[in-house]
């Protein structure tokens, strides 16, 4: 089956539970009218599901390939298509105006990253590192970094890398080794080698920009010596044309389980004498201004996380909606569409609704990064920053988890063909393996959300949004009907467990540390079902007040209190289980010796 953007549930989070319209009204947004918004994205979902959805699955076949030592060849139809993309402008779609992107909010920008994902992620994972690449120049590159890369990113022309990982550095930048020497002409010459740098080398583009974490002779030890450097493919002339090849070249790329259309590279720098760069910033910073790049980099990865779920849980309903098996549990006259069983049912509404609780809380996230960039009060972004930083490892964290399980249970739904290759449902469950390991691992998300989310302010913006979550708790129990009123009691009480939790964490951190991290991952989780909670009874509320005006598509809101109601009754319940593994399990971890593993 092909792809269908699921733009009327895109648009109702936008509108109602994003706050389109307050976004539109902020200063540098006012093209964001609700009509050019739906504009916007009927485009891109007919862009996403007639150009680049139809390579996915082909591309997972006929993956990309190295070849003649340093080149690299992309799937059939890739080249072409990234092309059509960059014409079309949707590299730019929330980069400035000022250097040729159309400067339209995150908000408006991260259904359209959800729509290239669920297309074919290993597509998308381009332009997700050229976004990052865009980001981290704009905040803190020179005045001639910019004039030379931005425009030519922006218009897709070129496209941009982040080079962090070598063979004894993962996750630890401090062992970064990678060289930059100074030169006279204020360039440097680096050397080194970077892995799992995700379309490294591709034929996609005129030019690629590496941005490449590196050590100057004199730095000093740790993450306090690596600075960050621009390192192209082609060094430009005057005119801007790419001319003379650079000193770094692919030299393999890695064999994935998983997006193997997407060319994850290993690349050499100066083996011939040093790659030309220049310097990013100040010496020494660099990691300060990587996390530029690595911010963005995982909100993306969330909305990644949503995009994988969303294509497993189109192509599971397909599938059940086709499937003839067995009859009726109440009787028929012969076989019936699986769908008609009541597990098949379970698991499709158990997608679907963690599906609408992660996207509605990243488009949420969305919206609280534009009003940190654009509100006129001072008070007022500093609030809304906070409150984003804090979703940000949660989006990036709960949703691929998630889509581990949704892409799993989509299997599930085919039976024994979800096992066969040949029909798309594995395809989505190994892409879906890596979102929670690359731009983070979940456990660094986690200890992120533990000691710089929570722990570092005394759990004062984690307790500021349970007051919102139990504001709407409220809202909920004093609504009309019993599906509200039962959504309103399981989310009270998911919001106590939740704030236990915060309490422990806060409490025990320095008497117990390594307890308090043992429970990372489960807070994470904790507050991912809490928080996507929270929206789906936002959602609830705003699809009663719908049905109650008399709105036309009294289907569509009916089933958003429905899936709302099933997400209390099947997630929402799990938080005090998850509590009592935090808060009374987690220090048992540690008391185990390692001979008992």
């Amino acid at each position: 089956m092909s792809y269908a953007a699921p733009l009327k549930d895109m648009l109702f989070v936008m509108n109602e539970l994003a706050g389109l319209s307050q976004i539109n009204a902020l200063p540098g947004c006012e093209d964001a009218t609700p009509e050019t918004v739906e504009a916007i994205l009927e485009e891109n979902g007919r862009f996403c599901a007639e150009v680049v959805a139809p390579l996915n699955h082909e591309g997972d076949k006929q993956p990309s390939f190295w070849h003649d030592g340093d080149q690299v060849t992309t799937s059939k139809g890739f080249k072409a298509a990234f092309k059509a993309f960059g014409a079309a402008g949707w590299q730019g779609v929330q980069h400035p105006a000022e250097f040729g992107g159309q400067g339209l909010p995150k908000l408006v920008a991260t259904p359209c990253i959800e729509m290239l994902n669920s297309a074919s992620l290993a597509f998308a994972l381009c332009p997700l590192l050229t976004d990052g690449t865009i980001e981290a120049l704009i905040t803190a590159g020179s005045d001639q970094q910019k004039a030379t890369y931005l425009e030519k990113m922006i218009s897709g022309e070129w496209t941009g890398t982040m080079n962090l990982t070598e063979p004894q550095a993962g996750s630890d930048l401090s062992l970064v080794r990678t060289r930059a020497v100074p030169q006279a002409d204020g360039t440097y010459k680096l050397s080194g080698t970077k892995i799992f740098i995700t379309y490294g080398e591709h034929d996609m583009a005129d030019n690629i920009v590496h941005l490449v974490l590196a050590r100057t002779p004199d730095a000093p030890d740790g993450v306090k010596g690596i600075s960050l450097f621009v390192v192209p493919k082609f060094l430009s002339g005057p005119d801007g044309v790419p001319g003379e090849r650079n000193d770094v070249h692919c030299v393999s790329i890695e064999h994935k389980m998983g997006i193997k259309a997407s060319p994850t590279a290993v690349l050499q720098f100066g083996d011939h004498g040093g790659a030309v760069g220049t310097l990013v910033g100040e010496e020494n910073r660099g990691l300060e201004y990587m996390f530029i790049m690595m911010n963005a980099a995982r909100f993306a990865v969330g909305v990644q996380g949503i995009s994988v779920a969303e294509r497993a849980y189109q192509k599971a309903v397909a599938y059940a909606k086709g499937r003839v098996q067995s009859r009726d549990l109440e009787g028929s006259a012969g076989p019936v569409t699986i769908i008609h069983q009541p597990d098949v049912r379970r698991m499709l509404m158990s997608m679907r609704a963690q599906i609408e609780a992660a996207r509605a809380l990243a488009y949420v996230g969305a919206a609280a990064s534009d009003l940190a960039h654009h509100a006129s009060d001072e008070q007022s972004r500093r609030e809304h920053q906070a409150f984003y930083e804090y979703l940000v490892p949660i989006i990036k964290g709960w949703s691929t988890e998630l889509a581990i399980d949704v892409a799993s249970t989509g299997v599930q739904v085919h039976g024994g063909m979800g096992f066969i290759e040949e029909t798309g449902a594995a395809q989505y469950y190994r892409d879906a393996r890596i979102l929670t390991i690359y731009e983070g691992t979940t456990a660094i998300q986690a200890n992120d959300l533990v000691g710089r989310k929570t722990a570092r302010d005394g759990g004062a913006v984690a307790y500021g949004i349970i007051r919102q979550v139990r504001e709407t708790a409220a809202a909920l129990a004093a609504g009309s009907g019993d599906d509200l009123q039962i959504i309103g009691r399981r989310l009270e009480a998911a919001a106590t467990a939740l704030e236990q939790v915060v309490a422990y964490v806060v409490g025990n951190l320095k008497a117990d540390i390594k307890g308090v991290f043992a429970g990372s991952v489960p807070y994470l989780k904790l507050a991912g079902i809490v928080l996507g909670g929270w929206q789906m009874g936002r959602a609830a509320l705003a699809a009663q007040q719908k049905l109650q005006d008399g709105v036309a598509d009294k289907d569509f809101y009916s089933a958003k209190i429905g899936t709302a109601r099933f997400f209390a009754d099947h997630f929402l319940t799990q938080a005090d289980a998850y509590r009592l593994a935090i808060v009374e399990g987690s220090s048992a971890v540690q008391a185990l010796s390692e001979a008992q593993f």
